[in-house]
This record gives structure tokens, sequence and C-alpha cells, in this order.
């Protein structure tokens, strides 16, 4: 018995357009960031979700007993 050959195709243009970071050329060429040590670069999911946070939930979560402080728990969890 053969083992099974798995075919993946990635759309590396369309992984690259979430990065909003990876649009930029840098010497005329796509930027590729390869220092995920030093720092991790962010989907549009994940920068929308916190801009969205810092709009509207910016407080301590599980310390805060007002209303900010609870919905950023409630988000949080």
């Amino acid at each position: 018995m053969k083992p099974a050959r798995i075919r993946t195709v990635f759309d590396i243009q369309a992984i690259r357009r979430d990065f909003p970071i990876l649009l930029r050329q840098v010497h005329g060429k796509p930027l590729v960031y390869l220092d995920n040590a030093a720092t991790t670069q962010k989907p549009r999911a994940v920068i929308d979700a916190l801009v969205h946070f810092y709009e509207h939930q910016n407080a301590n979560i599980h310390r805060a007993i007002h209303t900010l402080g609870e919905e950023a728990t409630a988000v949080y969890e």
C-alpha cells in the first residue's frame, strides 16, 4: 500500500493580503519579514480586533469592577 499523497496549494498573495505590512515594498521588492523572534506581524483581523478593543473596552481584565473592566473581561474570556 502506497502512502497517500496530499497536495496543498497555498495562495501566497492571498495570505500576504491578510497582513497589511506585507503589502509594503522595501528596495523595490515585496517585504519579507523573518525576524519573528523579535515580533510577529499581525493579520488584519487581529489589528481590527485590537483597534476595536482600544476604542470600546480598554481596561484591565479580571481586576476592575467598573463597566469597562467587566466588558474587557467578557471580551477576553
